[in-house]
Formats: C-alpha cells, sequence, structure tokens
C-alpha cells in the first residue's frame, strides 16, 4: 500500500464528518435489513466467525478508567495461564478481578 493514500483522523474530526453527513455507510440498506439478514451476513464474514455462537445476553459494557501501577505477587500457574493465551494477559486478570468484585457487591459485601 502507498504512503499517499493513508488518511488519518482524530476522534473529533471523525465525530464532526459524520454530523456533517459525510459518513459513507448506507444506513437505509442497514434500517431496512430483517435480523435475518444481519445474521447471515455475520456468518460469512470470516471476521466474526470466533464471535458468532457466543452468547452476548450477559455481556456488560465496561467504560475503561484510569489505571493504577502497582508491583503485586502472584503464584506462577496463574501468571502462565495467563500469559498462555497470549498479549493483554494483565488486561484479563483486571477483568477477572472486576467480575469477582462485582458479584461480591451485588451479594452485599463490602
Amino acid at each position: 500500500m502507498s504512503e499517499e493514500r493513508i488518511v488519518r483522523y482524530t476522534a473529533d474530526e471523525i465525530r464532526k464528518k459524520i454530523s456533517d453527513g459525510e459518513d459513507r455507510t448506507d444506513w437505509a440498506r442497514v434500517d431496512a435489513m430483517a435480523d435475518e439478514d444481519i445474521e447471515r451476513a455475520m456468518r460469512d464474514d470470516p471476521d466474526w466467525a470466533d464471535f458468532i455462537d457466543i452468547d452476548w445476553s450477559k455481556a456488560e459494557w465496561v467504560v475503561p478508567v484510569a489505571k493504577k501501577a502497582l508491583s503485586i505477587r502472584l503464584d506462577q500457574d496463574i501468571v502462565d495461564f495467563f500469559q498462555a493465551s497470549g498479549k493483554g494477559y494483565q488486561t484479563r486478570i483486571n477483568a477477572v478481578l472486576r467480575h469477582y468484585m462485582s458479584e461480591e457487591k451485588k451479594r452485599g459485601a463490602k
């Protein structure tokens, strides 16, 4: 790909383009699609293949918050387990801890 064809926009520039009607998405076509059409398109999309059969009904929207750097000692097998699944293992450990915290809050623990 030629460097000359790469265009970069900030998030604010993209928001302005969308608000100015410079969005390239055919929203009328999207709005006209039935759920079956959307699911068929998803099944035909190779980028969606690993996610098509996930039950998203219990998914939660998580807005990232500022992280605090700290040193923590974990058992080696725990670190190995999370690292074995690849890049982002610290984020996954954080997600597990966040889930535990939210379940404890539901139970009324402090």
